[in-house]
């Protein structure tokens, strides 16, 4: 035999199921080859095998079951280990089940077992290694990225996390995590991911090209906003415009300057502009100064205006910083929407970056922010080691045994999960 068979213990219209992108993605393709495997695995797994492919001192190559969790809440998100381990199998031709307890998307407790895996103990001592490091961080990276869009579900965003991704393969996993977090949040009604930065991410997203239109890099070669937006547009016509507003302070000035000039992307002419041809302005501004015409003061002034319920609430201090501070908070989103608005520019969409993480997009869903889109590499999991996916030995020969100290992941222990 060689197959690996999937079962989702999970109410599957409640549920989702993992995007048919995932069969395209090279993190669920590789290793295959045995001397790959050989040396991306731990050691002792090696050894192991080698003993009980011997049957040393009596050691029985026989069917296990492991069992997988995770130490901290999470939404499942399986889709590439559970299709990396179907072609290992297949290139084995080994019988390997996956029994995973909750569909893709479906939100995990601290602690319970998220798969259960049976089959030959030689045939799964050596995946263990890799099987964990493609599982682990799609579970937190989809829980994040379902927080974020769950939170401002009226704004597209896109996953701009590849500069802090430690190579390739992490890409293709985060993007991942961030299209079964974001399924989940367009389920319960959210605008969510839109895509992510990169051709390689994209792909998570059934999608050909990564998404974005200028760094802050073309601006200074430039030498103005209007410069840079000017270039952009005349050698891709046909694309969105989206013109970074932030380098040179003066967020509010360059955006309506640009406004003015691209008056057919703006509304500045008819006011009506279809939403895929409409220009969008990006906040930047770094959390060292305040966008240009707030300070503290005027930035209380703004919420009092038009969101005074986020302030009149218990706030912490981060959440103050989000709502109030510097960099691109709520009251600096609200002051540009309401200039662009003042000036005629009601056409003229906002996105917003710089450090949208889970915590600053629910700070930032108090004050009702009118942002259009978010773009965001902070969905990433911010402490690694909650990535952290762990697999025991759960029953040997159909005879259940664990070490001591995790008889909680026992299948006699762990019933079918409720619809």
């Amino acid at each position: 035999m060689n197959s690996v068979l999937v079962m989702s213990e999970t109410d599957s219209d409640r549920t989702g199921s993992a995007p048919a992108s995932v069969k395209s993605l090279k993190a669920s393709a590789v290793p295959l080859r045995e001397d790959e495997i050989a040396s991306r695995t731990d050691a002792y797994f090696r050894a192991t095998k080698t003993l009980v492919e011997n049957s040393v001192l009596g050691l029985r190559d026989e069917e296990v079951t492991y069992a997988v969790f995770l130490r901290r809440p999470i939404l499942a998100a399986c889709g590439v280990a559970t299709e990396w381990l179907k072609r290992v199998a297949d290139a084995r031709k080994v019988s390997i089940t996956v029994r995973q307890r909750y569909g893709e998307g479906e939100w995990v407790g601290a602690g319970e077992p998220l798969l259960w895996i049976t089959g030959q103990f030689s045939a799964l001592l050596d995946l263990e290694t890799l099987l964990l490091q493609k599982l682990g961080p799609c579970c937190v990276a989809a829980h994040n990225a379902w927080r974020i869009a769950r939170a401002l579900p009226q704004s597209r965003i896109i996953a701009m996390d590849a500069r802090h991704a430690a190579g390739s393969e992490m890409v293709e996993l985060m993007a991942y995590g961030a299209a079964v977090g974001s399924a989940r949040a367009q389920r319960e009604g959210a605008l969510g991911f839109i895509g992510t930065s990169t051709s390689e991410g994209a792909v998570a997203f059934g999608l050909g090209e990564g998404l974005g239109t200028m760094p802050h890099a073309l601006i200074g070669a430039a030498g103005s906003t209007l410069k840079a937006a000017q270039a952009y547009r005349q050698y891709f016509p046909d694309k969105p415009l989206t013109v970074l507003v932030d380098y040179f302070g003066k967020e509010v000035s360059d955006s309506l300057e640009v406004a003015r000039h691209f008056s057919d992307l703006s509304g500045g002419l008819s006011g009506d502009v279809a939403e895929t041809e409409a220009l969008t302005v990006r906040l930047d501004t770094p959390g060292s100064r305040f966008v240009e015409g707030l300070d503290p003061g005027r930035s209380y002034a703004v919420l009092e205006r038009h969101a005074p319920a986020a302030l009149r609430r218990y706030l912490s201090e981060e959440q103050q910083r989000f709502l109030v501070g510097p960099g691109v908070s709520a009251a600096a989103i609200w002051h540009l929407r309401t200039t662009l608005d003042e000036a005629g520019f009601t056409e003229v969409r906002i996105a917003a970056s710089s450090g949208f993480s889970p915590e600053k997009c629910e700070a930032l869903a108090l004050a009702e922010v009118p942002v259009d889109f978010i773009g965001t590499g902070s969905f990433l999991p911010e402490r690694w080691s909650e990535t952290y996916a762990t697999a025991d030995i759960v029953a040997y020969g159909g005879r259940e045994c664990v070490k001591v100290g995790r008889e909680f992941l026992l299948p006699s222990r762990n019933p079918d999960p409720k619809p």
